[in-house]
């Protein structure tokens, strides 16, 4: 219960803070996730949509906080740079230090990042 008052708190002062600036809340565009359980929340007489999970930043984020989907994720995009590699990695004109600089600079960030 006082997570949903600090929540309404919160929300108005986007609202006062976002009219001092002249700037539009677009509602359509804006999602609430909380890690329990909310009822529908409304600014500007517009109802927020309130979702379980979403992507931030490049992360899949959800309410439970279980990370097991982003691990994933991540992996399987790492599966698919590789493939895209296949070709190099299995050249014979590439030395073995350029093959692993290759895998450490175009594998490792997409799937630590």
């Amino acid at each position: 219960m006082a997570e949903s008052k600090e929540l309404k708190s919160l929300l108005m002062k986007v609202k006062e803070e976002k009219e001092k600036a002249g700037l539009k809340l677009n509602v359509q565009k804006t999602k609430i996730m909380a890690s329990s359980s909310i009822t529908s929340w409304q600014i500007d007489g517009k109802t927020m949509e309130t979702v379980t999970d979403f992507i931030f930043l490049g992360s899949k984020i959800t309410a439970d906080g279980d990370c097991s989907h982003e691990i994933k994720r991540r992996l399987l995009l790492g599966r698919k740079a590789m493939t895209n590699l296949d070709s190099m990695l299995k050249s014979r004109d590439i030395t073995l230090p350029e093959k692993v600089h290759l895998v450490k600079a175009m594998i490792f960030p997409v799937v630590m990042y």
